[in-house]
């Protein structure tokens, strides 16, 4: 049969090309500690993470403390976002388009041993949208547009090294909790206001903030600290530590609600990891896990698995054949399986406030 050749219906070509029906695309800034930290403390101070961290999924080191994915990977997956490359990670392969990590292991909202304080991250984030700025006109750097800044998430997990870590230094409950009212102050300061620490006025309009677990369960602190069994809660982690980490959550869900009540246009989220972490733990047989306080990498066997300088990484440690069937991976960290509940728990948004789920912050 002859005839013109086969054409696109023009509206089809008009609906095409519409940026009206262009891929939505998602983009999240994180900044924290190791919880979520992809490789940014390796790449930062030029270290290097051996096996057996990454050997599930990647089947490499990566610079994650894992034995393979974090919560945030899950969900960058879910999301359909590529992997969140570190800030510091200048190699070859860097991939910005869907945002940037900040998260550095070992960061607190003070500085530490440490050199990348939840402030250094924001100042950081300040420089990468400045620079952004700049090389867009030539085509080159990230591409984000401003609009993106403006409708990214900024997520932000960091507390847990400021509570825990004056714990190891032998200071009491109560020493700890006098120190909360400054760290929520300081995370304030790089929601809010403080100088130049300005995520709020410099686009950032949907914040995810995510509290601290149940610090008192981790095995690390249990070999480390606990020096009997009077000590312990129900589900035998230390009731102070916990109580503490309770504490630091209870005045971050306030701050919450008082920057909501500041910033009328902001979404602001707070979502509960200590309730999914002692979830986990509590109910671990109904998860598949066994030894809920037990690492899977480490030195000593039970009940904790765990030894001060004979950690994960380390000559003469070895990993549990299954990490699958374990929460913690090293003692401090979870492994990829536990990672993943946790991650699925975070996007059903049952435990956050409000519940929104992450998803639906996502913004063309």
């Amino acid at each position: 049969m002859g005839g013109n050749p086969l054409r696109l219906p023009a509206l089809l070509i008009l609906l095409l090309c519409s940026p009206a029906v262009a891929h939505s695309k998602c983009v999240l800034f994180n900044f924290g500690d190791s919880n979520s930290d992809t490789g940014g403390l390796m790449a930062g101070l030029g270290l290097y993470l051996g096996p057996p961290s990454g050997r599930q999924f990647f089947h490499r080191p990566t610079g994650r403390f894992c034995d393979g994915r974090l919560y945030i990977d899950f969900v960058c997956e879910r999301l359909k976002m590529s992997y969140l490359t570190p800030y510091l990670e200048s190699s070859p392969g860097s991939n910005f388009t869907h945002g940037v990590n900040f998260a550095v292991a070992g960061a607190a909202t003070e500085s530490t041993a440490i050199p990348f304080p939840l402030s250094t991250q924001v100042l950081q984030f300040l420089h990468f949208k400045n620079r952004t700025r700049e090389l867009r006109p030539q085509g080159s750097g990230s591409l984000l547009s401003e609009k993106e800044f403006q409708n990214a998430v900024y997520s932000i997990d960091i507390g847990q090294n400021d509570v825990s870590t004056p714990f190891s230094a032998n200071l009491s409950y109560a020493e700890v909790v006098v120190k909360i009212p400054s760290i929520l102050s300081r995370i304030r300061a790089a929601i809010e206001a403080s100088q130049s620490l300005l995520l709020h006025q410099n686009g950032g309009r949907q914040f995810w903030i995510y509290n601290t677990g149940p610090l008192g369960c981790l095995p690390q602190k249990l070999a480390l600290l606990k020096k009997d069994d009077s000590e312990l809660d129900p589900l035998g982690c230390l009731a102070d530590l916990n109580s503490a980490a309770k504490a630091f959550n209870a005045g971050l869900s306030e701050l919450c609600d008082l920057l909501r009540s500041e910033f009328k246009n902001a979404t602001i989220v707070y979502t509960d990891v200590y309730a999914i972490k002692q979830d986990l733990i509590a109910n671990h047989t109904k998860y598949g896990f066994e030894n809920p306080l037990m690492a899977c990498c480490g030195y000593g066997g039970p009940p904790y698995n765990y030894k001060f300088r004979m950690t994960c990484g380390e000559p003469m440690v070895t990993a549990c054949a299954e990490g699958s069937r374990y929460i913690s991976w090293d003692g401090v960290h979870n492994t990829e399986a536990a990672n993943s509940i946790i991650a699925s728990k975070i996007l059903s948004a049952k435990y956050s406030r409000p519940q929104i789920k992450l998803k639906g912050l996502c913004k063309g």
